[in-house]
């Protein structure tokens, strides 16, 4: 009992002290490739991360070789490096990470496997308009969180704020890629519950372009917002799926929206229907 309580305080004390912590390298091998760095981020509080074939592999059936995809919340680069390794050094990984201090970690992974990958990190939120925000997260160094101010649920444990640059994601990426949006194949969310806040600022992207969706349905939202995320996306004509996990073996099962509450927190994947 001693020993638990000892753990907790030191949890506790970590979670309330802010501390900038560096990166270790990491090594995998992946088949056809070679060997692949990653900068694993040293925060204690992050989860051990690794490079896979079967997780690339995954990206690899929602992103052809050489297409674009553009990863909202890319924390460290846990999926933008496997998504660039999907699409290799001619395809292009846009990732945006608003957290100044995670965005170190990312952009040292963007500068990783040169001759394998062409990732962009960019150090701001998808946000309807451009500005300076205010994002919480659930601990003094800043390690999970997002913008839970918009989210109806206010009880979110997520105390520590952090003010982070905004800009309207459809607006930059028409001015600054829009050559390259024509391969855009997948367009990953994962802000923390604000997912159906950002679907709603790129409607061009979505309707033009088509792109599959990885989307985050939130354990914090309630009925009323899970329905809204269900039908902002089905009314630009795609199919839901849960995604079981991120592996090229992973099921997808179709989503309905009388299903949108049947699990507490998921992941889905959205098809447009003239990709299926």
């Amino acid at each position: 009992m001693f020993d638990f309580i000892k753990r907790k305080l030191q949890k506790l004390k970590l979670k309330r002290t802010f501390k900038e912590y560096g990166y270790e390298l990491k090594t995998f091998e992946v088949d056809g490739i070679g060997t692949v760095e990653y900068a694993q981020w040293l925060h204690p509080f992050e989860q051990q991360k690794s490079i896979t074939n079967s997780n690339i592999n995954f990206y690899r059936k929602l992103a052809r070789p050489g297409a674009m995809i553009i990863d909202i919340g890319a924390h460290t680069g846990d999926t933008s490096v496997p998504m660039a390794l999907a699409v290799g050094k001619q395809g292009l990984v846009v990732a945006l990470e608003p957290n100044k201090f995670v965005y170190k970690i990312l952009e040292k992974n963007a500068a990783l496997n040169r001759d394998y990958t062409n990732i962009k990190a960019l150090c701001f939120a998808a946000t309807k308009e451009d500005g300076d925000f205010v994002f919480n997260y659930s601990d003094a160094s800043f390690n999970n969180g997002g913008f839970l101010s918009e989210i109806h649920v206010k009880n979110h444990h997520h105390d520590y704020t952090l003010n982070v640059q905004g800009k309207n994601v459809e607006r930059y990426l028409l001015t600054h890629f829009r050559d390259q949006l024509e391969k855009l194949d997948l367009l990953k969310i994962d802000a923390e519950g604000y997912d159906k806040e950002i679907l709603k600022t790129i409607p061009e992207i979505l309707k033009q372009y088509k792109p599959n969706l990885m989307v985050e349905c939130y354990k914090r939202l309630d009925e009323n917002e899970r329905h809204e995320l269900y039908d902002i996306i089905h009314d630009h004509g795609y199919n839901l799926y849960y995604l079981e996990n991120f592996e090229e073996t992973g099921n997808k099962i179709l989503v309905e929206k009388k299903n949108m509450t049947d699990r507490k927190h998921f992941e889905m994947l959205a098809i447009h229907q003239d990709r299926l």
